[in-house]
């Protein structure tokens, strides 16, 4: 998995890590290679756009839920997903942002990007678009903001100011003012025209989400310690706060359309749904498995689409608190059980990545089907490096142990795939032997 700086997200990652295995379960969108970090519906709700950790972006018809496009062009995983509006000067599009630190805008049924916005030096943690279509923003590891021009792909502002990672962003309504929230527990105010920062707001613990209501009179945010903190934004003042039944990290919010719904997701899988104006919970939504990366309300607010750490992207009635369920099959995270060999045990650490079965597909890293006698780089339809694609190892019990042994960054120097070492040589020879085994063509 990539490697984090952050204890916000390396906690949600670890957690996840450990959702080994998922039964068959009654799940609406799936299809990506792992989790899905972020979700989002288009402004008449037929579309769906997910963020995924397989380096992706899906686009789903949302009433046949069925996915139409995979979108490849992101060099790591893709953390946000936002679409822009029909009536904008680019027309719909997607933009997404991801650990590769680049801002790409991407047709719905483009091959390639559109345009690729770079100049964050660090991941691009979320994603906004102004309500008129011409402007993205991207909040970024590397402790900035940035502003793109979305017909030119131009950066128009860098907006500096927090004191650590920036891990969420929004515009206001009126689109005249960007809302960010980061590790530092502040929550800043920035003026779209200039990029100067108006007003800062909080303090505490670390921020990891974040919205704004659609009248734009408040903020809602959570984060580290398991709080969902409301402000009025006009006067910087805290309101109080949405209790959570349960304070575990938060790490995604959303406000209904309509603005009198909040909903909340956290590490430990569960949703929660408050009436705004008068606080009380509405439901708790615990159907899925793993941390919940992302939510998103349909234009209607009569749905809420979530997204997480067991790659499914499920659909709820916001009335009922039920599940619409539509039939797809959920897709296991492991490729298979251990069957009490230390082998398929020690593999759990590299299940989040790879898969190791003939219909396993890519995740975040390439299918391990085949692995032994197949040259470096050249699984069809994965995007790798091109340290790797132009490389001439060939994959063999003893170069697969020394990978392990040295490290992916000695012995494969470019690769995407992050550092992590076997020094006991007992484990690494029971890890090849399975390996060998389970990877094999039948």
């Amino acid at each position: 998995m990539p490697k984090t700086s952050s204890m916000i997200h390396r906690l949600p990652l670890v957690a996840a890590a450990m959702m080994i295995t998922i039964g068959v379960a009654e799940a609406q969108l799936v299809g990506h290679g792992g989790m899905v970090k972020g979700v989002a519906v288009s402004g008449d709700g037929g579309t769906v756009a997910s963020a995924g950790f397989d380096y992706s972006v899906m686009v789903w018809d949302l009433k046949a839920a069925k996915a139409v496009a995979r979108l490849r062009g992101h060099e790591a995983a893709v953390n946000g997903v936002v679409f822009t509006a029909a009536g904008g000067p680019v027309g719909e599009r997607i933009v997404s942002g991801g650990d590769d630190g680049r801002v790409l805008l991407w047709r719905l049924d483009g091959a390639e990007p559109e345009r690729v916005m770079t100049g964050h030096k660090g991941r691009v943690a979320a994603v906004a678009v102004s309500p008129d279509g011409q402007v993205a923003a991207s909040a970024a590891w590397d402790r900035t903001l940035r502003l793109w021009d979305l017909a030119t792909g131009a950066q128009v502002a860098e907006l500096t100011g927090h004191a650590g990672n920036v891990n969420a962003v929004a515009f206001t309504p009126d689109g005249g003012r960007i809302v960010s929230a980061g590790e530092d527990g502040t929550i800043r105010v920035w003026d779209r025209r200039d990029g100067a920062e108006i007003k800062l707001i909080g303090g505490g613990m670390p921020l990891t989400t974040l919205g704004v209501t659609p009248d734009g009179g408040s903020v809602i945010a959570g984060g580290a310690e398991g709080r969902v903190r409301v402000w009025d934004l006009a006067t910087g003042a805290e309101r109080p706060e949405l209790e959570n039944a349960e304070p575990v990290p938060v790490l995604a919010v959303a406000v209904a359309p309509d603005g009198l719904t909040v909903a909340a997701a956290g590490v430990n899988g569960v949703v929660t749904l408050w009436s705004l104006g008068e606080g009380p919970v509405l439901h708790t939504l615990a159907g899925q498995r793993g941390p919940v990366w992302g939510l998103a309300f349909t234009p209607d607010g009569g749905r809420l689409l979530t997204a997480g750490g067991d790659g499914a992207i499920r659909i709820w009635d916001t009335t009922t608190g039920g599940e619409i369920r539509t039939g797809a099959p959920a897709v296991a995270m492991a490729s298979a059980g251990d069957g009490g060999e230390r082998g398929a045990r020690l593999f759990r650490r590299c299940d989040a990545c790879h898969t190791i079965t003939a219909d396993g597909g890519n995740k975040a890293g390439p299918t391990l089907h085949g692995v032994f006698g197949r040259r470096i780089g050249t699984v069809p339809g994965y995007p790798y490096s091109d340290a790797l694609r132009n490389g001439d190892l060939v994959w063999t019990p003893e170069t697969v142990s020394d990978l392990f042994k040295r490290g992916p960054d000695v012995v494969t120097p470019g690769t995407k795939m992050p550092v992590q070492t076997i020094g006991n040589d007992e484990e690494r020879e029971e890890l090849i032997r399975w390996l060998e085994k389970v990877t094999a063509p039948h």
